[in-house]
């Protein structure tokens, strides 16, 4: 399945940790670049990480940085984010999105146009 689909979703009191999980056939293309984005209510869509098969460069928004960890696990087709210290503000629906050409995220790529698979997205849910 080439859509991304995500999981790990759900309540964590302020301050805990949550880890997502996204699953794609298309993570073992050539080119991929994979970004988490976060859309919480009355807010824009923000992307908070980026992680591109061309130069295997990760980057974080600045909102996040020094919270959220990306990793792989190739034998599966998972990509995970690990969020710790998580805050009320973090609320959102959690998005997967991929682009099979795997824009750079460190030039600017890909912008919002450009993803090209979608997940259903999960609910992240922090209690204040």
């Amino acid at each position: 399945q080439v859509q991304p689909v995500e999981s790990g979703g759900g309540l964590v009191q302020s301050g805990g940790s949550l880890r997502l999980s996204c699953t794609s056939s298309g993570f073992t293309a050539d080119y991929y670049t994979i970004s988490w984005f976060r859309q919480a209510p009355g807010k824009e869509r923000e992307r908070v990480s980026c992680f591109s098969s061309r130069d295997g460069n990760t980057y974080y928004a600045d909102s996040v940085e020094g919270r959220l960890t990306f990793s792989r696990d190739n034998a599966n087709n998972t990509m995970y984010l690990q969020m710790n210290s998580l805050k009320p503000e973090d609320q959102a629906v959690s998005y997967c999105a991929t682009d099979l050409q795997g824009g750079l995220c460190g030039l600017g790529y890909p912008s919002p146009y450009e993803y090209d698979y979608w997940g259903q997205g999960t609910q992240v849910t922090v209690a204040s």
